[in-house]
C-alpha cells in the first residue's frame, strides 16, 4: 500500500457510519458516471471498498450491541407468577 493509501485507510477510520456511507454513495455516483481515467476509477474503487469495510464495521457493531441488549435479561419486578 502507498503512503497515501495508508493516510486514506487511516482517514477512514475516523468516520462515523453516515459519513462514509455518504462518501462511498458519491464515489459509487462517480464511477457509475464513467469520464474518469482508469488510474482515477481503480482509486475510486479502492476509496469505495475502504468505506464500504468502514459501513460494515459500523453496522457489525450496531448488531454486537442490539444482540447484547437483547440476551440481557430484563429485571424490574415485572415478571408473571
Amino acid at each position: 500500500m502507498t503512503d497515501e493509501g495508508t493516510a486514506a485507510a487511516a482517514a477512514t477510520g475516523t468516520l462515523g457510519y453516515e459519513q462514509a456511507r455518504d462518501e462511498l454513495i458519491e464515489v459509487v455516483r462517480r464511477l457509475e458516471a464513467g469520464g474518469t481515467t482508469l488510474e482515477e476509477s481503480l482509486a475510486l474503487w479502492e476509496r469505495g471498498e475502504e468505506l464500504a469495510k468502514v459501513c460494515r464495521h459500523w453496522l457489525e457493531g450496531a448488531r454486537a450491541r442490539l444482540d447484547a441488549a437483547l440476551a440481557r435479561p430484563q429485571g424490574g419486578g415485572d415478571d408473571e407468577g
